[in-house]
C-alpha cells in the first residue's frame, strides 16, 4: 500500500531532523533543562535553575550541549563541584555526546535580585558599622594558625581601650573555638528585645559570641553559609549603640569568616598576629595578603610571645626565636604596597595566661606587667586613631532668604 511504501521510505521533507541518518537524535532543550533542574547549588541547596544560576544552554548538531552557568561570587571555592554536578546531570540526558560548562559571575544586580528571592522578599537588616557614614573604627583580629593567642591580644586591646574611656565591642567571630566570654569574665547572657539582641558586658566592653546560645560545651557543627548567616546576626541584630571601636576575633587562616567579613564589612581594617615563630610568621604572612583580594587594609602586626623574662637573671629568652613579626610586617608591605607596622611585641607573661584563664585581662589586674605595659600602648595606638569625617553628610540644609 501507498501508506507501506511512505512508512518504508520516508522524504527528507518529512523527518523532524534534518540530521544524517545514523546518527542519535538531537538533544531536547526542555530535557535537559529539566536535568538541570536537578542540580542543587551545593551552598544554598536549591535547584540552580530556580537561583537564576543558568545562562544559557546551547545544543550543536553534534549532540554537545554547552551550558552556561553563573557563579554567585568570583572565585567560588565551589566552582569544580557546580561543573562537575552540571555535567553529570546532563550527561544522562537522550542524545548527549558531551557537556562544555561556562562559568560567568553573576552582576551585582543580579546578586541582590537571588538574594531577595532567598529572603522571599523581606528586608534585610543593616549593618551599622557597613554603612559609609559610619564613625567606629573595625579591626578583625586575624592571625595563620591557632595557638598565637589572637583571642587574648583582642580582648586585652578591648579592655585596655575601654578603660582608657572608649565605648568598645568584641565580636567572638571564632565561632568553632570560641574562647572570649571567658576570657573578658563575660558571664551574662544576651537579652532580646522585640527583634534586636542586648549584648552582655564585661570590664566595660559589650561582646556577643555563640558560646552565649550554646549549652554548656557543646561544639558547633556548621557549614560555610551557617558562619556567614551567625556573622550577619551579629553584626545587624545586636544593639551596639554608638561604638567607638569594634573588634572581630576571627578565626586561624583564611576560611568562610575572613571571606564574609570582607563582604559583610568591607571598610573593616586587619589586624595580624603571629608569633617570632619562623614558621607561624609564614602562615600568618599568607593569612594577611587576602586583604590584597578582598581590598582591606592592613593595619599592622602584633608579634606575641617575642620573649620570656628569666626568672633569675631578668635576661630575655627568645623561648620561640626573634623577628617573626617583622617579617611578617615586611612581607605584607612588600604584597600590598602600603607600609604595615610593627605595633608592638608582647612577651611570655604567666600573668596574661592566668588573667584570660579567670576572666580578668592582664591590662586591667596587672597594667604595668612587661605584657599588660606592651597591651596597653598598642591599644592606644588603635584607639588614639580619630575618627574621620571624610565623606560623612553634616546634614545641613540651606536655609530660604526672603
Amino acid at each position: 500500500m501507498a501508506t507501506d511504501t511512505y512508512g518504508a521510505h520516508p522524504s527528507p521533507d518529512h523527518h523532524p531532523s534534518s540530521k544524517p541518518s545514523g546518527l542519535p537524535p538531537r538533544p531536547a532543550t526542555d530535557a535537559v533543562r529539566a536535568a538541570l533542574a536537578t542540580v542543587n547549588d551545593p551552598e544554598i541547596n536549591k535547584p540552580i535553575t530556580d537561583l537564576g544560576m543558568v545562562k544559557s544552554v546551547d545544543i550543536a548538531d553534534s549532540g554537545v550541549v554547552r551550558v552556561g552557568v553563573y557563579l554567585t561570587v568570583s572565585g567560588c571555592p565551589l566552582r569544580d563541584k557546580i561543573t562537575s554536578l552540571v555535567t553529570d546531570a546532563v550527561s544522562k540526558v537522550a542524545g548527549v555526546a558531551g557537556v562544555e560548562v561556562e562559568l560567568d559571575v553573576m552582576s551585582d544586580e543580579q546578586r541582590r535580585e537571588l538574594t531577595a528571592s532567598l529572603r522571599g522578599g523581606q528586608a534585610e537588616r543593616e549593618i551599622p558599622f557597613a554603612r559609609p557614614g559610619s564613625l567606629t573604627r573595625v579591626y578583625a583580629v586575624a592571625s595563620g594558625k591557632g595557638g598565637v593567642g589572637k583571642s587574648s591580644v583582642t580582648v586585652n586591646l578591648a579592655a585596655a581601650m575601654a578603660a582608657d574611656g572608649l565605648k568598645v565591642g568584641v565580636v567572638d567571630a571564632d565561632i568553632y573555638g570560641h574562647s572570649v566570654p571567658r576570657m573578658l569574665g563575660a558571664e551574662g547572657r544576651p537579652t532580646q528585645v522585640e527583634n534586636m539582641i542586648m549584648p552582655p558586658s564585661a570590664n566595660g566592653v559589650k561582646v556577643i559570641s555563640i558560646g552565649m546560645f550554646t549549652p554548656g560545651n557543646a561544639p558547633v557543627v556548621w557549614r560555610g553559609p551557617m558562619l556567614h548567616r551567625a556573622l550577619q546576626q551579629f553584626l545587624a541584630d545586636v544593639y551596639w549603640g554608638d561604638l567607638d571601636v569594634l573588634l572581630l576575633d576571627l578565626p586561624p587562616g583564611t576560611g568562610d569568616i575572613a571571606i564574609s567579613v570582607a563582604q559583610l564589612i568591607p571598610n573593616a581594617e586587619i589586624l595580624v598576629v603571629t608569633t617570632p615563630q619562623q614558621a607561624a610568621a609564614e602562615v600568618a604572612e599568607r593569612a594577611g595578603s587576602i586583604a590584597v583580594q578582598t581590598h582591606q587594609k592592613i593595619v599592622g602586626v602584633i608579634e606575641n610571645m617575642s620573649g620570656m623574662p628569666c626568672p633569675h637573671c631578668g635576661e630575655i629568652v627568645d623561648v620561640f626565636g626573634t623577628g617573626g613579626g617583622q617579617r611578617v610586617a615586611e612581607g605584607l608591605t612588600k604584597v600590598t604596597g602600603t607600609n604595615v607596622p610593627v605595633l608592638g611585641a608582647i612577651p611570655i607573661d604567666v600573668r596574661l595566661r592566668e588573667g584570660s584563664d579567670d576572666g580578668r585581662p592582664v591590662v586591667l589586674c596587672d597594667g604595668e606587667s612587661p605584657a599588660g605595659s606592651a597591651l596597653r600602648t598598642i591599644a592606644g595606638k588603635l584607639g588614639g586613631r580619630q575618627r574621620g569625617l571624610s565623606g560623612m553628610s553634616l546634614g545641613i540644609t540651606p536655609r530660604n532668604k526672603f
